[in-house]
């Protein structure tokens, strides 16, 4: 029978290991891509849409105001805020916005009241 030496042992560890942070790394490769793209994404986004703003909300808020925009709902991690006028994405990170998304599509968030959106699923669903 053949001894176990230690370097036999360390070579299935590194082994085990390295698959490990390979499958950590690939995953964080996707999920900072899709971040990027969805970052990106938001600079193309038409005047009137509803974005999510994330950061502290004295931060957040300060940004909005700089940015001319409309505060349309705020809690401790995103702000919801809307604007008219074009360019307002990059207004918000010019003010000192942290990240910025589209609402509707970072989670559903349309910044309408809860009543509202069920009148609005309602008639598209009936159209």
């Amino acid at each position: 029978m053949q001894a176990l030496s230690t370097s036999t042992i360390t070579d299935g560890c590194q082994r085990r290991a390295g698959r490990s942070c390979r499958i950590a790394g690939a995953i964080a490769l996707v999920i900072f891509g899709w971040l990027a793209v969805v970052v990106a994404l938001t600079f193309g986004s038409a005047p009137g849409k509803s974005m999510a703003i994330v950061g502290p909300p004295s931060q957040t808020l300060a940004a909005i105001a700089k940015a001319n925009g409309r505060i349309l709902a705020s809690n401790d991690y995103f702000t919801i805020a809307r604007s008219d006028d074009a360019g307002f994405v990059a207004r918000l990170y010019a003010a000192g916005a942290l990240l910025v998304l589209d609402a509707e599509q970072a989670g559903g968030c349309s910044g309408l009241p809860l009543s509202l959106r069920a009148t609005r699923s309602a008639r598209s669903a009936a159209g």
